[in-house]
C-alpha cells in the first residue's frame, strides 16, 4: 500500500503555528518580492481570492475583506517541512519527498495493518508535533493514493482527514467521481486530447484501450493509466543527485549599474557552489544569463547569456564566483535596465571521481577552506561567513514588506514564553 500525506494549505498553516491571532482567518502569502498571490488558506478562498493574483491589483480587496497579506518566508516553511518529514520517517522507512509540503509513504510488509486507524496517528502526531494540519490518502498505488488523498481534503469531516481505497468498489466510485483535470499528471494539453476521447473522469481514462494509450501518448501515461486501474507501476523515486544546479532570481529593484549585478552574481554563484558540495558534486561548465525587464515594453530590452568551461571540475566558491563575475562583465551592457539574473551550474561529476588534468590543478588550499566555511554555515544557520563582493546584510535582495519572523531558523526570532 502506498499513501500521500499533504499538509493543508502549508504555508499559511506554518504561519498560523507561531502567530495563533490567524487561526481562522484568511492569508494570502505572496511570491518573490512580494508579486502574486502564490497560496490561500481555505477562508481567502473562499472569499474569492484568485491564485496568482497581482497584488497590487488586489490590495484593496484584501484590505475590504481583512486578509492578512504576508510575504513568502522560506527559511521558515523549509524548516517547518523537515520536521514534518522526519516524523513520517517514523511511519515507515521507504519515504518519498515529493514536494515542500507532501510525501509518498510506502508501506511494505504492512498486511495486517488498519490504514484507517493508522493514518489518524500519522495525522495526529504531525498535529501535536508541529502544529501543522495534513491529510493521509492511501492506496494500493501512488496515483490511486493521490485521488484517495484528495478526497480526504474534499470531505475533510466525513472523512476525518484519512480515506482509504481498499477494495474494487472504492476504486471505481473514487474515480468515477474524479475530473479528468484534476487527475495526478494530467496537464491542460492532455486533457483537451483526452477530454475528445470522451474523458471526463478518471474513470473513462482507465477504460481506454492501454495499448492505444501506450502508443498515442507515453509510456508514463501508460503507467498513470495502469497505477489507476489498481496494478502498481510507480514505484517511490530515489532522490538522484542532480545534473544541474541553478540559481535565479529577480532583483528587488532595476539595475544599470555593473557594481549592483556583479554583487548579485556573485550571491548566486555562492549557493550554486554550496549546492554543489551538498551533494559532493563538482562542476565542468558556468552559465550566466542576464535579462532586463520584458513587461517594460518602452525600455530599450536585452538578454544575453555566457558559458564558462573551466579546465578541471570544481566546487569551489572561490573560482564559481569569481569566474561568474567576469562572465556578467562581458554581457552587460550601458544604459540598459536589468531585472533578473542568473547563475547555472552544469556538467556535474562526483567531486571524488573524475578526469584529472596533467597540467592544471585547483588550488589544494580551497578545498579544506570550503569544509571550514560550510561546517560554520551550517553550525549558526545562516550564512555567516560570505565573500568581500557579496552583500554583507542580506542573501537576497527582494521586496519582503510583509515577512513575518524566522522563527525556528534565527536565534533572535525564537518566540520568548513570558
Amino acid at each position: 500500500m502506498f499513501a500521500l500525506v499533504d499538509c493543508n494549505n502549508f504555508y499559511a498553516s506554518c504561519e498560523r503555528v507561531f502567530n495563533p491571532n490567524l487561526q481562522n482567518k484568511p492569508i494570502a502569502i505572496l511570491s518573490n518580492n512580494d508579486g502574486c498571490v502564490i497560496s490561500r488558506s481555505d477562508e481567502a478562498k473562499a472569499i474569492g481570492l484568485p491564485m496568482g493574483a497581482p497584488i497590487f491589483k488586489w490590495e484593496q480587496f484584501c484590505k475590504e475583506n481583512n486578509i492578512s497579506v504576508l510575504s513568502s518566508n522560506y527559511p521558515l516553511y523549509g524548516d517547518m517541512s523537515e520536521r514534518v518529514m522526519n516524523i513520517l520517517a517514523q511511519f515507515t522507512p521507504d519515504v518519498e519527498v515529493y514536494s515542500i509540503d507532501e510525501a509518498f509513504l510506502q508501506f511494505k510488509g504492512f498486511d495486517d495493518c488498519n490504514f484507517d486507524v493508522y493514518g489518524q496517528q500519522i495525522r495526529q502526531r504531525v498535529l501535536r508535533w508541529t502544529g501543522i494540519p495534513t491529510c493521509v490518502g492511501v492506496a494500493p498505488t501512488k496515483g490511486l493514493s493521490k485521488i484517495a488523498n484528495k478526497i480526504a481534503r474534499k470531505f475533510l469531516k466525513e472523512t476525518n482527514g484519512v480515506y482509504v481505497i481498499d477494495s474494487e468498489e472504492k476504486r471505481i466510485k473514487a474515480l468515477k467521481w474524479m475530473p479528468i483535470e484534476d487527475v495526478w499528471g494530467i496537464g491542460y494539453r492532455l486533457q483537451k486530447k483526452l477530454k475528445a476521447k470522451g474523458c471526463v473522469k478518471a474513470y473513462d481514462f482507465t477504460q481506454l484501450d492501454s495499448e492505444w494509450v501506450r502508443k498515442t501518448f507515453s509510456i508514463t501515461l501508460w503507467k498513470l493509466q495502469q497505477d489507476l486501474l489498481g496494478n502498481p507501476t510507480l514505484e517511490l523515486d530515489e532522490r538522484e543527485t542532480k545534473k544541474a544546479i541553478a540559481t535565479t532570481r529577480s532583483f528587488e529593484y532595476t539595475y544599470s549599474d555593473i557594481e549592483n549585478i556583479k554583487e548579485r552574481i556573485s550571491t548566486f554563484a555562492v549557493s550554486c557552489a554550496e549546492k554543489l558540495r551538498n551533494q559532493n558534486s563538482s562542476c565542468h561548465m558556468l552559465i550566466v544569463t542576464l535579462s532586463s525587464d520584458r513587461h517594460k515594453k518602452e525600455l530599450e530590452q536585452h538578454r544575453a547569456s555566457k558559458t564558462v568551461i573551466f579546465p578541471y571540475p570544481t566546487n569551489s566558491t572561490l573560482a564559481i564566483s569569481k569566474s561568474a563575475v567576469a562572465a556578467v562583465k562581458t554581457i552587460f551592457k550601458e544604459g540598459i535596465k536589468y531585472k533578473r539574473a542568473g547563475v547555472i551550474v552544469t556538467g556535474l561529476v562526483p567531486d571524488d571521481n573524475f578526469q584529472l588534468d596533467l597540467f592544471l590543478k585547483e588550488n589544494p588550499k580551497h578545498k579544506p577552506l570550503m569544509s571550514a566555511i560550510d561546517i560554520i554555515n551550517r553550525k549558526y544557520k545562516s550564512d555567516k561567513i560570505k565573500l568581500a563582493n557579496q552583500d554583507l546584510k542580506r542573501t537576497w535582495k527582494m521586496r519582503q514588506e510583509r515577512l513575518s519572523p524566522k522563527y525556528t531558523t534565527n536565534i533572535k526570532d525564537v518566540i520568548v514564553v513570558k
